[in-house]
């Protein structure tokens, strides 16, 4: 009875930590298209700095009100971490500049099976061959319903492979980290978020120039477009918690895999929100596949051998194997 209510409890909070993340993702990109699409404020880098500068702040509220406990994070992790954080933001919008739409979205669909091989390789992680299928048809899906004109340049692939690397090994750290030292997604992003706000301070500024060909200290703001900067800044908080808690309670691959229903959702209020135009078969066919997919991945990768470590499924055989023979044993006896 309780371990059945403990795995219900469970439950109930990855549930939890999902929807939040998914709340605030999706959020967070309708407040951020309304921002870049109507008020042409296309200052991405500088924006996402202003975001960790909030959450920054946030963190500091938190640590002078108890609810962050002092923990310790080596420098040289640090450092590593913020190195791939700052390297993914800044790889993802120079490959959205460089590349078309559709090898855009290639690039980001394979971030999933290169964050499966940093578990393989780091966690000796085994999937089953029904995991296997259902990122597969993910992967399908999503492509289906995302990927439109594709056309490759050399240094949109170089751009594209910075931002899929660094981005698969920032989330595989968040996992590390919290694994390793004991770190609450509080206390991680307590160590992170400053480092990361000073970094992008210094250069977001500079790299959005060198993007548009505009100063973000000359745009014209107004209150319309302060507000949605605020918003934005607001849920952003939300959004970079609930990565760290679900990367924490999950792993960065079902991160990847669940993270595209957020896709789904996206595509969905787009159309109802900016137009329904784009809404095709073909668009509605992929986000089917999709969400299949996810379902399947849930069910296969919750089975025992749907994944899990190779040490210890190895440990379990060689555990069985041992039970078996000292009852081979005791029937002679």
């Amino acid at each position: 009875m309780v371990p059945a209510a403990k795995a219900e409890k469970k439950a109930g909070l990855d549930a939890a930590a999902w929807l939040f993340n998914v709340v605030t993702s999706v959020g967070i990109i309708i407040v951020n298209k309304a921002l870049m699409a109507t008020h042409g404020f296309s200052f991405a880098t500088s924006l996402t700095c202003l975001h960790f500068v909030t959450t920054t702040l946030m963190t500091v509220v938190l640590r002078w009100l108890g609810y962050i406990q002092t923990s310790h994070l080596p420098l040289s992790d640090l450092l590593k971490f913020v190195l791939f954080a700052n390297f993914s933001i800044v790889g993802m919008n120079v490959s959205l500049m460089w590349n078309s739409v559709g090898f855009y979205q290639i690039a980001k669909l394979s971030m999933i099976p290169v964050s499966c091989l940093l578990e393989v390789v780091f966690d000796k992680i085994r999937y089953s061959k029904d995991t296997k299928l259902s990122i597969m048809v993910v992967l399908l899906g999503v492509a289906v319903c995302t990927v439109t004109d594709v056309s490759v340049n050399t240094r949109g692939l170089i751009a594209a492979f910075v931002a899929v690397w660094s981005t698969a090994f920032q989330q595989y750290y968040v996992h590390f980290l919290q694994r390793k030292y004991s770190l609450t997604s509080f206390n991680l992003l307590g160590h992170t978020a400053p480092i990361q706000a000073g970094s992008l301070l210094i250069i977001g500024p500079f790299l959005d120039y060198w993007l548009t060909n505009k100063r973000v200290d000359a745009f014209e703001y107004n209150i319309s477009s302060v507000v949605l900067i605020v918003l934005s800044c607001s849920i952003a908080v939300g959004t970079n918690l609930s990565q760290f808690i679900c990367i924490g309670r999950f792993t960065a691959v079902s991160f990847q895999v669940l993270g595209h229903m957020k896709t789904i959702i996206v595509l969905i209020l787009g159309f109802l929100l900016f137009g329904k135009e784009g809404l095709t078969v073909q668009v509605v066919f992929g986000m089917v596949i999709a969400v299949v997919g996810m379902i399947w991945y849930g069910n296969a990768s919750s089975k025992p051998g749907g994944k899990e470590r190779k040490s210890h499924s190895m440990s379990t055989r060689q555990q069985k194997k041992q039970h078996d023979s000292s009852e081979v044993d005791d029937d002679k006896v």
